[in-house]
């Protein structure tokens, strides 16, 4: 029997509440506590893998990147992806016609041609989407990769992981991604702001992809 401890705890295999010390089972499912199992978390603490939401790295030396550190590293990721587009889009942007449509666009007075317009549609819709590509890729595979961070994310010395403190799946790094699309419809930017202020500095897209963004 272990005993629970602030850098190490014994959690229930089946429910994932922490258990008492000296206790013989758990007191929320009543599962044997011989079944019990801990296993190690960043910094040397100890986190059940069948933790939830609520029930993860109780090690005391780990840091939570907040809302300050994660903002710059956005700042950074958006001017290298900004870039990056520049040297996608534009060169697309010629090999697709783009000045020929947009020069056929109807000027002041003149009928809409719906060829050039649904032409022009096309045109956007498949560089936004191209745009998309791109910064799906870019999260998902470096978030998911050795470094669990993006370059903007290694500058600021911050990466992510799951809620057992691990590296995280090109599957739950890209529902982290496309989580992203919901925390900026909350109004006021809400759903990014959360990561300044929740117990684990999780934004919405964290918690919708049970993902934490941890500090070096």
């Amino acid at each position: 029997m272990q005993t629970v401890t602030e850098e190490a705890r014994v959690f229930c295999s089946k429910c994932g509440t922490a258990v008492a010390a000296n206790s013989s089972f758990c007191q929320t499912c009543g599962t044997p506590v011989s079944q019990s199992v801990a296993v190690a978390a960043p910094g040397g603490g100890m986190v059940s893998p069948h933790a939830g939401v609520g029930a993860i790295v109780y090690a005391s030396n780990v840091a939570y990147a907040g809302f300050w550190l994660r903002f710059v590293a956005h700042l950074i990721d958006s001017v290298i992806i900004g870039f990056g587009a520049l040297l996608l889009i534009v060169p697309l942007f010629f090999l697709m016609g783009g000045v020929a449509i947009i020069s056929s666009m109807p000027r002041h007075g003149e009928e809409p041609n719906p060829a050039v317009v649904g032409g022009f549609l096309m045109l956007v819709f498949t560089l936004a989407a191209l745009g998309v590509l791109a910064q799906w890729l870019y999260f998902a595979y470096l978030e998911s990769g050795e470094k669990q961070a993006t370059w903007g994310k290694q500058a600021m010395n911050i990466y992510v992981t799951d809620l057992a403190g691990n590296r995280v799946s090109f599957g739950r790094a890209s529902g982290r991604f496309f989580g992203k699309l919901v925390s900026g419809l909350v109004p006021l930017l809400l759903g990014y702001i959360m990561a300044g202020f929740t117990e684990r500095k999780q934004a919405l897209h964290d918690m919708i992809a049970s993902t934490l963004v941890l500090r070096k």
